[in-house]
């Protein structure tokens, strides 16, 4: 790739359009509506993008494009990697939903120790395949398939040597994890948030919690066959290390007050060699002990540890959707959903998947390796899981679709309503294309909606709970089904295949979305905005989560735009979708000398629409009204009705809504644009104008028209 180019000299009073894309990662060209780019700052991952020749955009203006779009992405590997760590993003992305009063701290806790039992879940489902199944099962009394009967030559070794050499696997996969979240995207000279100190800390607490239960594992499995003091006093260090490890979390504030930072480092980094310590000697005393083991279909405890991790997460996320659900915080008026409720929805989202491929890995592992012939199948507590997985899914999807039934009379008797102001008289020939316009508005207000589907879905939760303590108290799901429900037999089992099915599904789904969305702009443009709004966080509750690119994608905007109002006459900033989000924290970080000679073009945004109501604590009004009062309210946001994903931001400005209020600034940004334009065709076009909805539309008359305005702004503000 050739070096990038220097700037072109500045023209006296000329404004440069700065154009940032959404989450569809179009390409430079595209967004400058250019033939050809050529960067002129920045990397291959993330820079600043000119037509080639310096060629003026419309109305004479410097036209200039930010690409950001292949920072929460990267290489095939690394974006296969990050989904895999799916379930810590969304466990890390609730913790910033968290809502605004008093609840937040607590709210913060818990998303913290969910977080950890994630990580727990993860390290005891494959200590489930390394342990259980491997060394205990397939080595031992349940020869499995060939070759994994003599996996290492160890099928001649004893028990213990066995499951020593065998807990390299699951200490190998907490490695990988360590490994994957130290890497992180190149960040700017003054990044966004300093949260690396924290990100240490809550690694130096998940290592030490892997390893704990990783020890309690081994312990309670040899404690089973005679206790010794020696036993007895690892055992203890080792839920000594695990209660450590949540009283660190549990503390509120320990790990993010600025007082008690290197303490709680200090703390938590010594627990980390402790743990570490602590394995080795439980491997040495494993290995070297020659008693004997006793008789057990698995191995011995392995049930009871599994299903504990499974009821700790479901009972932690009852008691956050608890906390959350009904509570409506000060300041976050109507565009939160209630209390921060988005916590709890992005918490059972992550904790259902966690808990499906947990039990889908141990489960699928055990049909391949043949491990469970004979003894009923894989232990208890991911059979559970497996079936409250299946009934948790097939219950969101009827929700969503009796939701999806019952809305529509009134989603299109409001949309009939915003069409017949938009065309009050359609000729005949336009009927259809009316109805058209009708039924995308009418989909397009289904978003409204959202906020009741997902505290529904949060409530769901107590299927989870209900299940896990069955599996906690050996009740077989079989038996719960004929004795309580009146079941046939045979139904619970093929409700167990059907699920193992759809978690199999969904772990293919996970990869397969990975490749395109790196391979196919397609793809990625419709499966984006998951993976952008998540990355776009730092790692505040879970440090193996993926890093966060808005680290450097914001301190980058703000400083780029501090260069070209130095060497320009000003800067009008154009964001689209996510693209406005980028724009307005980078507003946030402008010097006022900088402010001064900026304006803010935003359309297709959702800073109300979807991130006030999921991030209250953050960008709540009072946020967005500082937004405007920096750069002197000159400032133009453009929605459509038709745009599922945008929307105003401070005032709706349908026709027959009150005038706006001259003494309030926050109420002439918004500009509602009518979609389509027309109903029929414009002399000489064979086609209606299109539905725009929320594609971008910088060529738009409209959008040219806000450009002129607001540029006419910034020119009167530079001579005043």
């Amino acid at each position: 790739m050739p070096a990038p180019r220097p700037d072109a000299p500045p023209r006296p009073a000329d404004v440069v359009e700065l154009r940032v894309h959404g989450v569809s990662g179009a390409e430079p060209s595209v967004v400058l509506g250019a033939a050809s780019a050529r960067q002129v700052a920045g990397d291959d991952r993330g820079g600043f993008y000119r037509p080639n020749g310096d060629r003026a955009g419309p109305d004479g203006l410097t036209l200039e494009a930010y690409r950001w779009g292949d920072l929460p992405s990267g290489t095939v590997a690394r974006t296969l990697s990050m989904v895999l760590l799916l379930p810590f993003m969304l466990s890390n992305a609730a913790v910033w939903m968290r809502p605004t009063g008093g609840r937040a701290a607590g709210v913060t806790v818990l998303c913290r120790l969910l977080a950890l039992n994630l990580t727990l879940v993860y390290v005891v489902s494959i200590a489930g395949v390394a342990l259980d199944l491997l060394a205990w099962r397939c080595l031992g009394g349940t020869p499995c398939r060939a070759p994994f009967d003599t996996v290492f030559g160890l099928d001649d070794r004893h028990v213990g040597q066995r499951l020593a050499v065998l807990a390299s696997v699951p200490i190998a996969a907490v490695g990988l994890l360590r490994l994957l979240g130290t890497r992180r995207p190149r960040p700017a000279a003054n990044p966004l948030w300093a949260v690396e100190p924290l990100v240490e800390r809550l690694r130096a607490i998940h290592v030490a919690a892997a390893l704990g239960v990783l020890d309690l594992l081994l312990l309670t499995a040899r404690q089973a066959g005679g206790a010794t003091a020696g036993t007895t006093l690892l055992l203890a260090c080792a839920v000594a290390v695990l209660v450590a490890c949540v009283a660190l979390l549990a503390v509120p504030g320990l790990l993010d007050r600025a007082a008690t930072a290197r303490t709680a480092t200090g703390a938590a980094r010594a627990t980390a060699v402790v743990a570490a310590g602590l394995t080795v000697v439980t491997l040495v005393v494993v290995a070297s002990d020659g008693r004997g083991w006793p008789p057990s279909a698995g191995l011995p405890g392995y049930a009871g540890i599994a299903g504990g991790t499974l009821l700790g997460q479901m009972s932690l996320l009852v008691l956050l959707s608890a906390l959350v659900l009904g509570h409506r915080g000060r300041g976050e008026g109507r565009r939160a959903l209630p209390g921060g409720a988005g916590a709890a929805v992005i918490a059972a989202i992550a904790v259902g998947l966690a808990g499906a491929l947990a039990s889908g890995l141990v489960y699928q592992s055990g049909v391949l390796l043949g491990g469970y012939r004979g003894d009923g199948g894989p232990p208890l507590p991911y059979r559970w899981t497996v079936l409250a997985f299946f009934l948790h899914v097939d219950a969101a999807v009827l929700l969503g679709g009796a939701l999806t039934v019952l809305s529509r009379r009134r989603r299109r008797r409001a949309a009939a309503t915003i069409t017949s102001r938009d065309f009050p008289a359609p000729p005949p020939a336009a009927t259809v294309r009316l109805r058209q316009v009708t039924k995308a508005v009418a989909r397009a207000r289904f978003t409204e909606w959202l906020g009741l589907l997902a505290v529904t879905y949060a409530v769901l939760a107590l299927i989870g709970l209900a299940t896990s303590l069955l599996g906690l108290f050996g009740r077989e799901p079989d038996e719960v089904a004929r004795r309580v429900l009146g079941l046939p037999a045979g139904a619970v089992g093929m409700a167990l295949v059907g699920g193992t099915y759809l978690v199999a599904a969904v772990a293919v789904t996970l990869l397969s979305g990975g490749l395109f969305a790196y391979r196919t702009a397609w793809f990625r443009r419709h499966v984006g905005i998951l993976w952008d709004l998540g990355t776009f966080w730092p790692r505040a509750a879970h440090p193996f989560a993926p890093p966060s690119y808005a680290d450097r994608a914001v301190p980058e905007l703000a400083d780029r735009i501090g260069h070209l109002t130095g060497r320009h006459g000003g800067v009008l900033l154009c964001g689209h979708s996510h693209g406005s989000a980028l724009l307005a924290l980078a507003v946030l970080r402008l010097p006022p000398a900088a402010r001064r000679r900026v304006a803010l073009l935003t359309y297709g945004s959702p800073l109300d629409r979807l991130y006030a109501r999921l991030f209250p604590a953050y960008l709540d009004d009072q946020t967005l009204r500082e937004v405007g009062e920096r750069i002197g309210w000159r400032w133009v946001n453009l929605w459509r009705d038709t745009d599922p994903v945008g929307g105003w931001i401070f005032a709706a400005r349908r026709p027959g809504d009150p005038a706006p209020n001259p003494a309030d600034p926050a109420d002439h940004v918004d500009r509602r644009l009518r979609d389509p334009a027309d109903l029929l065709p414009a002399p000489g076009d064979r086609r209606p104008p299109p539905l725009r909805g929320h594609h971008p539309g910088e060529s738009d008359p409209a959008f040219r028209a806000a450009v002129r305005d607001l540029v006419g702004r910034l020119r009167g503000s530079a001579t005043t």
